[in-house]
Order: structure tokens, then sequence, then C-alpha cells
């Protein structure tokens, strides 16, 4: 069913990897300018694959042990991301490249947050089934 609360979870971590890359910027380079993730093709590729694995795993509510697999692939993108972030964040010597973090670059944690409470949500569903499939 649509009506869940794991639904809005995952709607709210689709919003944030597909829409929000797009209003908040990721960091401010050198010359001032504000850097959007999408003008870095890596970056776009792994926000968009994120919400468009969210919106897969929301259409994928009668098989909820694909929905939580699913929900578990798109926790590891996103470490991946945030990994990009702070490797990018840390290798840099001085100011280099990146003079100021924006708020893009915490979306992805955002994401992580939504996406493990659609999991305890789902487990909390099959754990429910269960119970009523051992009292028939």
């Amino acid at each position: 069913m649509l009506q869940r609360i794991q639904t809005v979870y995952m709607l709210m971590a689709a919003i944030s990897a597909g829409v929000l890359i797009f209003v908040f910027h990721l960091w401010t380079n050198n010359a001032d300018e504000l850097v959007y993730a999408k003008d870095n093709v890596y970056y776009l590729a792994l926000f968009l694959v994120s919400a468009a694995l969210s919106l897969l795993s929301i259409f994928r509510y009668r098989n909820r042990k694909l929905q939580f697999v699913l929900n578990r692939l798109n926790i590891i993108l996103n470490f991946i991301l945030l990994g990009l972030f702070v490797y990018q964040s840390l290798n840099l010597s001085g100011e280099a490249d990146v003079s100021e973090k924006g708020i893009g670059t915490i979306l992805p944690a955002f994401s992580i947050v939504l996406l493990v409470l659609a999991n305890k949500a789902i487990k909390k569903d099959e754990d429910l089934v269960k119970s009523v499939d051992r009292l028939r």
C-alpha cells in the first residue's frame, strides 16, 4: 500500500536526492561561484540514481524484502556520495578548489537517515505480517 509511513520517508529521500540538488549548492569555488551537482556529471548521476532507487522502492510495496534491499543499496550509494564529498574536501591542499562548503553536501546524510527510518518501518510491517501468519 502506498499510504504507509515508509512511503513518505522514501518520497522525502527521493525529493532530497532528485530535486534539492538543483536548489542548494554543494560548495563555493575560489571565484565565488556557486557549484551545484549539475555542474559535475558524476555527482549528478549519483544523486539521480539515488532518487530513482527511492522511487523504484516506493512502487515495490508488494515485495517488502525487495523494498528493504533496494533501500539498503540506496543507503550504500549515499554513503559513497558522502565519502566523495569528504574526500574532496579533505584531499585539497589549502584553498585549491573548494572555498566554502554548501548545504548540498549534507543531502546524502539526510537521505541516509530517511532511508534508515523507512527500512525500520518496512521491518516492522514484515514482523507484523509474520506474527499474523503465525496465528493462522
